[in-house]
Formats: C-alpha cells, structure tokens, sequence
C-alpha cells in the first residue's frame, strides 16, 4: 500500500480547525479507498510559535518538511503580529524557496450555493485562475530608508523576468489546453506598467504560438474585474501576476459564494520539492474558536493535493462528497446563510465519501 507523508501546518486562527477537519476527511476517504494511506506530521509553526521563538518558523523548518510528499497549510496572519511578518516568515518562506511557482485557484458555484450575481445559476461560472506565484509584486525586492525622517521613503519593485513569466505563461496555456473550452485569458496592466507588464504581453504572444489549439484574449485588470461580473460565461482560465491574480481570485470566491469554499493548490510542477495546498479564507480570528469556519475550502484544498499526487478516483470520490454536502443547504455555515458547524460538515463530508459507491 501507497503511504503519502503529509505535512500538516495549520498556523493561525481557524486554520487548526479547519486543517484538523481535512485531516480527518482525508484519512476517511484513505480508509474507504484502501489503496493508500497518509502519514500526516503536525507542525506547530504560526503566531505562537512567533511569540515563543521570535521566528514564524524555526530555522531547518524546510528541512524538516522537504521530503513530504505534500503540504497542507491552513493561514498565516495573527492580529498581534504585523502581517508582513506572518506572510514573509511562514507561507511565503515555504513557497518562495521551494519554487512553487504556479498557484492554481479553481472557482465555480457548487452546488445548493447561490452566486450573488444576477442571472448566474451555475454552470456560468467556471473558471480556474493562475497565479505567478514567485515574483512580481511579492518578490521582495525594495527597501526602506531615513526612517522616521520627514523624508522618509520605501520602494516594493516589481521583479518580471523572461525566465519567470515563460513559465507560467507554459503552465497556463497547458492547463488551458486541458481544459474542455481550450480558452485562456491573459490579464496585465500593460497600458500603465509599460515595462515589466509589457513583458508578460510580450512572451503571452511568444508562447501562444506553441499552443495553436488554445483561443487565447488579452485583458487590462480593471477590466477583468468588469468581465468578471458581467460576463462571468466569457472566461474559462485565467493567468495573471502574483498580486493582480491574488485579487482576481478573493473576488472570483466571493462571487462563487464565499472565500470559505476556495481552495489552491502552491505547485511545483518539476516536483524538485513538495507543493503546498491551503484554503484561501486566511486565519480569520473572529470566528476562530466558535466551531463554524467553513472546511469546505480546506476539502477542495485536499482534492487538488489528490490530484497532484496521482490519485485521481479518490480526488473524484472526494469531489462528489463535497458536492453531495453543499447541495443540502442545512449543512451551510453561516458564511454560506446557514447555521451549520465546521463539525456538522464535516461528519457529513465523511459519511458521503463511505456511502460512494462509484
């Protein structure tokens, strides 16, 4: 038998709920596949651990998690903490080293969930958004200097290289081709940011001509975001910069229904290293504690770390319990209009998956 080893990082807020709620489901669904097992290993990295340590994460942290098979991460943000230190010292510590460069976020209205668009019942909303996922805006590169003096000044410079951008532009138009409508959208904001924008419009073009089976537009952000509601039916996969798709995709989860159903997937598609699966909601500290975070983003999360490991029936079977679930809507939480605990779902999540006979 299969033993994957899973490294289990909820760090902050409702992620040691609902990352103990994956947990779970995974290892039913395990059980009920008998093909496979998971040997999770928990790490208490996060807040605590900073106001303990003085570090997010102790030193050989990668080390430690390097050779697992995958990652399962919750949030990263502590209200006593300045964000840029959660982000920086956890998260973008892991995804940042271990090069997983492609952040793939899937986005469609489950079922028995109402999208707040008009005129949206479902199926025109299906879209998966890809993220360049180690440079650009988040790469760190800046400074600050005179601090404290009338004048004071920090830079955040955004860093595109050719490099960079031909790769996720590959994995894009790849992903794209495997998907039934064969349409990519590239967003920019190449009439503003004429130099490293322009370069993503550039190699856009470059690749596109190795994928001539794949329809391919072209979209300035502030557009998308129209596009987005309006003509939700028009788009199909999306690949954007780490900080315009990081807003595109928190507004995709919300007119889905809810940033707690969302799910993504860190990849390292040369598998060098382990990639990293987490729910997008964030650590949202004031529901933490109160049993009804949402662990259906967390699910989905584990769908895509199925699917990345090859065990593909059992990210389906996994997929129609959850499908199963969301569609009742007593088994809403209150993010969803309903009342229903992170407990109650989850029982329900397992109980579908022991009840799947396909």
């Amino acid at each position: 038998m299969k033993t994957y080893a899973i490294a289990a990082i909820p760090g902050d807020g409702i992620g040691t709920e609902v990352v103990s709620a994956g947990v779970e489901v995974l290892q039913a669904l395990a059980k009920r596949d008998g093909r496979f097992a998971f040997k999770i290993d928990h790490f208490d990295w996060g807040g605590e651990y900073y106001k303990q340590h003085g570090r997010m994460m102790p030193e050989n942290g990668r080390d430690l998690i390097r050779k697992h098979d995958a990652i399962l991460f919750g949030s990263a943000g502590h209200p006593e903490i300045p964000d840029h230190i959660t982000l920086w010292g956890l998260r973008l510590a892991i995804c940042q080293p271990f090069d997983q460069y492609a952040n793939v976020r899937p986005t469609r209205i489950l079922p028995g969930i109402t999208s707040p668009l008009r005129r949206v019942s479902g199926p025109e909303l299906d879209w998966v958004i890809v993220r360049e996922n180690s440079e650009g805006e988040y790469a760190g590169v800046g400074g600050r200097v005179h601090r404290g003096l009338p004048e004071e000044a920090a830079t955040d410079v955004s860093m595109f290289t050719r490099a960079g951008i031909t790769r996720i532009m590959r994995f894009a138009f790849a992903l794209a081709r495997s998907r039934p409508r064969k349409l990519l959208t590239v967003v920019t904001k190449s009439n503003a940011q004429r130099h490293g924008m322009v370069l993503w419009d550039e190699i856009a073009l470059e690749v596109a001509r190795e994928f001539p089976d794949v329809s391919w537009d072209k979209m300035l952000v502030d557009a998308m975001t129209v596009r987005m509601t309006l003509k939700p039916e028009s788009i199909d996969t999306v690949v954007a910069t780490n900080l315009h798709a990081d807003i595109l995709s928190d507004l995709a989860a919300a007119l889905a229904g809810s940033l707690g159903i969302a799910a993504t997937a860190n990849l390292n598609p040369e598998r060098s290293f382990p990639s990293m699966f987490e729910p997008i909601h964030g650590s949202a500290f004031d529901i933490m504690g109160k049993g009804i975070a949402n662990p259906i983003g967390t699910f989905w999360t584990g769908v895509l770390m199925l699917e990345h490991l090859g065990e593909r029936a059992a990210a389906g079977r996994l997929m129609r319990a959850i499908e199963r679930v969301t569609a009742d809507n007593r088994l809403h939480t209150p993010d969803l209009g309903g009342s229903a605990t992170t407990r109650q779902v989850t029982a329900a999540v397992c109980e579908a998956l022991l009840g799947d006979n396909l």
